[in-house]
């Protein structure tokens, strides 16, 4: 194995995955081992809720990762998502005597007081500069522009500082240095999105677990970031309601599950099995699982600000292990009427891997491979 070599974990809510690669000479990433654990017992909704259990997890998984590689791992590269993650709306206004021209610095100082903008039980762990406001001008670059009114207009995802604290002392009682957190919906729309997307408008919709999570992107800058609690696992739970185990709900959802069904291909006669003595009529577990698709795409359509919804002409960006449901595209096409849906199965990287799980290129390891891409 090389002696170099980077390690990123990603904490989602089903599953805990370890990832260890190297970078090539020629840009590509040779992955050299995944390792993964069952998070369900102590992280919820991307949130650690058991820390016990989390630092049990990261200990199996750094343990595993390091007898693969036959090497101790040093430092790690975290993704960060979940419930804890929002984005707000914050303007700084700046007057200035008549026909002032715009410095570096007057911009510099605008973003300065954003940065130090308070909220309660929460703090900035990201800024996206949207536009400055040069008198009644937007403009993207105020630099050498007279003008008596600078406004800086930012995007600050903020996460809860409980959430910090306790992802910090995961890793330092599992005795794992963190390397660099980065907020997983950024590297995820790095490496699936196109520049053209991003350019000319477009929702990243990541179809998880526990949780879904909406990233709105125009002129390459998010404009907006936000999780939903609702995720494929409630799919899950629904079908469980016809009285069976949720594992054996979950082996119905990934056998007969279709995001949409017109009604004239539904037989009404057809009986889908549960078990040995009991079936349930196909129509009714279609519709079960309809009802909860279609109040995730509201959810998630409700997130798009309504000054986005006409410039999205990059379309809707679907990926996660929600996305592999058949019709997905049909379903998110009926409700928010855009034409120009694709699923992204794969990472815009080059990855060579013996992995059967990166192979099948189904978009569950997409943000992971985003971690290692981004690691140093």
């Amino acid at each position: 194995m090389p002696k170099e070599f980077i390690v990123a974990i990603e904490l989602g809510s089903s599953k805990m995955t370890g990832i260890a690669g190297k970078k090539n000479l020629d840009g590509s990433i040779s992955v050299l081992a995944v390792v993964k654990e069952d998070s369900s017992a102590c992280i919820r909704n991307g949130v650690v809720y058991n820390i016990d259990k989390t630092v049990t997890c990261l200990t199996n998984i750094k343990k595993k990762l390091e007898n693969i590689l036959k090497s101790n791992i040093a430092k790690v590269y975290v993704g960060v998502g979940g419930q804890s993650i929002r984005s707000v709306r914050n303007n700084i206004l700046k007057e200035l005597p008549a026909d002032t021209v715009v410095t570096q610095d007057m911009v510099n100082e605008l973003m300065d007081a954003n940065r130090i903008q308070t909220y309660p039980d929460q703090e900035i762990l990201d800024a996206a500069t949207q536009e400055y406001k040069v008198d009644q001008q937007y403009q993207s670059d105020p630099v050498g522009i007279q003008c008596s009114r600078l406004e800086g207009n930012f995007l600050n995802i903020l996460w809860r500082k409980t959430f910090y604290r306790n992802l910090n002392k995961c890793f330092e009682q599992a005795g794992i240095a963190i390397a660099e957190m980065y907020l997983a919906p950024l590297m995820l729309a790095e490496c699936v999105l196109t520049e053209g997307e991003r350019r000319s408008g477009c929702v990243l919709v990541d179809l998880g677990a526990d949780t879904t999570t909406v990233s709105v992107y125009h002129k390459n800058i998010l404009r907006h970031l936000a999780v939903i609690p609702l995720g494929s696992h409630n799919i899950t739970k629904d079908i469980s309601s016809l009285q069976m185990e949720e594992s054996d709900a979950e082996k119905m959802k990934l056998k007969h599950a279709s995001a949409f069904t017109d009604n004239n291909d539904i037989d009404n006669s057809l009986m889908l099995s549960i078990d040995q003595d009991r079936s349930v009529e196909s129509r009714r577990f279609i519709e079960i699982v309809e009802a909860r698709v279609e109040e995730i795409i509201e959810n998630v359509w409700f997130q798009v600000p309504n000054d986005y919804i006409d410039k999205l002409l990059g379309g809707i960006i679907l990926t996660g292990g929600g996305s592999n449901m058949k019709n997905i595209e049909r379903a998110f096409r009926n409700r928010t009427h855009v034409e120009k849906i694709r699923i992204a199965k794969f990472v815009n990287l080059v990855i060579n891997s013996s992995n059967s799980e990166i192979k099948a290129h189904d978009g569950t390891m997409t943000t992971v491979l985003g971690l290692l891409g981004k690691g140093k």
